[in-house]
This record gives C-alpha cells, sequence and structure tokens, in this order.
C-alpha cells in the first residue's frame, strides 16, 4: 500500500480551494474600487472630495478610540514611571530630612555644651577663690542622703566645708576629701541648712533639705508666707560659710507657713562643679591651752 505524500496540492482540499478564490475575489474588488476612485476623482473631483469626507467621518471614530487607547496606555505607563520616581524621591527626601533633623540635633547639643562651658568659664573667671574645677563622677538621688562625689580631692586643694556650686547655682558643700576625691553633702539632704534670701525683697530664709530632691524654705520675719511661684532664693552669705547671691532654689508652690523649692543646681545633669573657698573662711584650729606647771615655789 502506498503511503500519502506530504505535500498535497491545493485541489486535493475544498476548503483551500475556497480560500484561494475568495483571496482572489478580495484582490479583484480592492483593484477595482481603486481604480474607480481615480476615475471619480478624475472626472468628478467634488464627488471623491465627498466620499473622501465620508470614508473621513467614518474612520475618525476608530482612529479616536485607538487613539484614546494608546493614550492611555501611555499615561498608565506615565503614572507608573512617575509614581515609580516619586517614590524613589520620596525615600530619598525622607532620608535626607533624617539627616538634617540628626545634624540639627547635634548642632543644638553643641550650642548648649557651648553655652554651659562659656557659663562655666565665666564662672570661674569672676571668682577669683576658686579652688578647684572637678567633674562630678556620682551622686545619690534615691535615698533620704543626698550625696554627690568629685574627682578632686586634697591634691588639688579641696577641704571639708568648702562650698561647691555650678553655673546653674548651689550644690552643697564637702564634707570629705581624699587625695583625689571628695564627697559632698547637697543642699537638699536632710542635715543640709542654707541661709538664703528672697531675690525679691531680700527677706531672709533658711532653705533646709527634705531628702527627696526638693528644699523647704522657712522666712526667718514674721507676716506670713512671702513666697509666691517662681520667686528665686539666693545664697545671703549669712554664717560664713556660702559666698552671697549664689542661686539656690525657685519655689513650686506653698504649704502652709513654709514654700517647696527645686534646687537650680541637679547634680544628676551637670557634668562639672567648681569648688570654692570658704566665704569668711574656715575656722582656726582651736588653740591648746598652756601646760600647767605643778611644783613648790
Amino acid at each position: 500500500m502506498k503511503a500519502p505524500t506530504r505535500n498535497r496540492r491545493p485541489g486535493f482540499s475544498r476548503r483551500a480551494q475556497y480560500g484561494l478564490f475568495l483571496s482572489y475575489v478580495v484582490a479583484v474588488t480592492g483593484m477595482l474600487v481603486g481604480l474607480g476612485l481615480i476615475a471619480i476623482a478624475h472626472v468628478d473631483p467634488d464627488g471623491f472630495a465627498a466620499v473622501r469626507g465620508a470614508a473621513l467621518d467614518a474612520t475618525t471614530p476608530i482612529s479616536s478610540l485607538e487613539r484614546g487607547m494608546v493614550r492611555g496606555v501611555g499615561d498608565m505607563v506615565d503614572g507608573v514611571a512617575a509614581y515609580v520616581a516619586a517614590g524613589s524621591k520620596n525615600v530619598a527626601m525622607a532620608r535626607e530630612l533624617d539627616a538634617d533633623r540628626r545634624a540639627l540635633v547635634r548642632l543644638r547639643i553643641l550650642a548648649l555644651e557651648n553655652d554651659r562651658l562659656r557659663r562655666t568659664l565665666r564662672l570661674v573667671d569672676n571668682r577669683p577663690a576658686t579652688v578647684a574645677v572637678a567633674r562630678i563622677v556620682g551622686s545619690t538621688g534615691v535615698s533620704s542622703r543626698r550625696y554627690a562625689t568629685l574627682d578632686a580631692g586634697s591634691n588639688q586643694g579641696v577641704r571639708p566645708g568648702q562650698p561647691v556650686r555650678s553655673a546653674e547655682g548651689l550644690i552643697g558643700h564637702v564634707v570629705y576629701a581624699g587625695a583625689i576625691a571628695s564627697r559632698v553633702l547637697l543642699i537638699t539632704d536632710n542635715a543640709s541648712v542654707v541661709p538664703v534670701r528672697m531675690a525679691r525683697g531680700g527677706m531672709p530664709a533658711l532653705a533646709a533639705g527634705r531628702g527627696d530632691g526638693s528644699i523647704e524654705l522657712r522666712p526667718l520675719g514674721a507676716g506670713g508666707n512671702p513666697f509666691n511661684r517662681g520667686d528665686i532664693v539666693l545664697t545671703s552669705g549669712t554664717g560664713g560659710l556660702y559666698p552671697p547671691d549664689v542661686p539656690v532654689a525657685v519655689v513650686v508652690r506653698k504649704e502652709g507657713d513654709v514654700a517647696v523649692a527645686w534646687p537650680l543646681a541637679n547634680p544628676s545633669q551637670l557634668d562639672y562643679a567648681m569648688v570654692e573657698q570658704a566665704f569668711a573662711g574656715l575656722p582656726p584650729p582651736p588653740i591648746a591651752p598652756p601646760p600647767q606647771h605643778s611644783g613648790r615655789h
């Protein structure tokens, strides 16, 4: 039996014959239409213009639809590209904003540090009785006994009884001095009493530590409670230990005959403190009485 050939001619398929015939008909029709349009254009230009206008009217909506689709797709692509670009720009701007914010914070910290150092230097320059400027290496803030530790001791001239202050205000006085470190009794300690006066009016008072980080102000004059919220108290110089006019505390509230104040110098927030000579000098050591000689004259 003979196998069928692979390359079959169109005549062997009726469908292929119909397709070939239809393509011939379309080609001939297109040629005839083209020849007719050419003839009309030469014979009747006005009629040809009308036919061309009708064709244009018929194809305009289709062209408009196609153009709209193309523009829509283009706009969509542009929108996606713009969205991606905007996202990238937003990320870059956010990073730049974060960097600027960090730089601003650093500048503010440096400005505060420079201001604090200037005030400390001005304080040292204006106080000829300065003994030492020391770093605060520790302070107690959770017990009723309030102390601070300085990294300066007797080797730097620090002695018990010397007042300690900062650019912000009074801190306390030295109660113990080692060779390279010293301990300071804070003005907020229960055992601390500082003679003060009101900056407004100069009325004398006593500032006693409450052991909780605050100070109790008790007026020495008669006439009720003269303190108001926001009043500042300064050292009065009475007693000979603390020099006068050193800021001590600000009043936060009144409680009966006394006022509660908050110290202006908080050791937990300070880096350096200044040790000064006592305002009236330390009391001289007691003089031993002359020995009594017994014997017969």
